[in-house]
């Protein structure tokens, strides 16, 4: 009987103080006199793990462009309300890849091996990320049904020098009280490999965008996450001689059954008060359209509205028209879309046709 007292009591103050952090990761268990192990109470706090580790990318020297590792997260993820992602890159005396480069990073479904980008960025110019006191930092909450047990990530960067970049991946997970225990996340497509592998801008831009999704019937919230930024400095320039799809400012729009339904403005996003403010003598100050050398790729986030049951979107991406007057001059949209479900029973992720 005092066994109990005691290990209720403790059970009580850790629900009062919290927890911050946990240096193994291991969840408590609360044994009484006769051997029953019950269920840890609902934790509170935020819990970091630890995944790529000092990892080299590059190009040539034996090296891959990318590298993969698996990794443990918790598997109590009903409850966690936030995952935040921190990528550090440091760049000690210019040792690094100096140009800005396009880079992501990738977590597994185990059910289907597709690799889904969780999070975009480019690399600055001579410079890591050490202006950050945590690195670049991504909101992966998205993806929490995929961040659960063991779990396959890989981290890509579009190098082409052997000094490549080195990378330190953690993620925090804090949880506390959700409108929603339970999410799934699909992709609609990935043109994300690479800058060039996105969608042909332009006289050449052909690629079906179209897709039709199946809700679950238990849907209660359901988005669509969009990542997207432009590559190419193919003409005719806009004002000011600013080449596509990097430079030039666009407006493109998610359609629902026909109907321009989300907006998308691929414009400026602030790269001259981008923290990494030390990218000498690479050019990082202009704006591109949508992104910055050194700064996170912030993806769209849009809410689908009206009854979610068995709803049937008809959906599809109508970049903005625009006629290449030189083939020759590529230009590509790297773009990649999520329908996102929520509920608050075991939801299944939707189905795309």
């Amino acid at each position: 009987m005092n066994k109990r007292l005691v290990l209720l009591s403790l059970s009580l103050f850790s629900l009062i103080f919290g927890v911050s952090c946990s240096s193994d990761n291991t969840e408590p268990e609360i044994i009484v006199d006769d051997g029953v192990i019950f269920p840890p109470p609902i934790k509170e706090g935020t819990f970091n793990y630890k995944t790529f580790k000092d990892v080299k990318v590059g190009f040539g020297d034996g090296l891959s462009q990318s590298s993969e590792g698996t990794f443990t997260f918790p598997q109590d993820i009903e409850h966690v309300k936030t995952i935040k992602m921190y990528v550090q890159n440091p760049c000690e005396n210019k040792e690094c890849d100096e140009w800005d480069r396009f880079a992501n990073v990738y977590v597994k479904n185990k059910s289907t091996n597709e690799w889904y980008e969780i999070g975009r960025f480019i690399t600055p110019y001579w410079v890591g990320s050490e202006k950050l006191e945590r690195g670049w930092e991504f909101d992966v909450t998205d993806f929490k049904s995929l961040l659960t047990g063991e779990v396959e990530l890989k981290i890509y960067t579009e190098t082409w020098l052997a000094k490549g970049r080195v990378y330190s991946v953690d993620f925090d997970f804090t949880y506390g009280e959700t409108a929603y225990k339970y999410s799934a996340v699909t992709p609609l497509f990935q043109y994300n490999q690479s800058s060039i592998d996105g969608v042909p801008y332009g006289t050449n831009q052909t690629t079906d965008l179209a897709r039709s999704i199946k809700l679950p019937e238990n849907t209660k919230l359901a988005y669509f996450r969009t990542t997207i930024s432009g590559w190419g400095h193919a003409t005719p320039n806009d004002a000011g001689g600013r080449g596509c799809a990097e430079w030039c400012f666009r407006t493109h729009h998610i359609q629902l059954d026909g109907t321009n339904a989300f907006e998308h403005y691929m414009g400026p996003i602030g790269c001259a008060s981008n923290p990494i403010n030390n990218q000498n003598p690479g050019n990082w100050k202009p704006d591109r359209a949508g992104w910055c050398p050194g700064m996170v790729v912030p993806p769209y986030i849009n809410n689908v509205s009206g009854d979610l049951k068995n709803k049937v979107l008809n959906f599809n991406y109508e970049l903005e028209p625009w006629t290449a007057n030189n083939p020759e001059n590529k230009a590509f949209y790297a773009i990649s879309t999520f329908i996102v479900v929520h509920s608050n029973t075991p939801i299944q992720p939707a189905v795309i046709q």
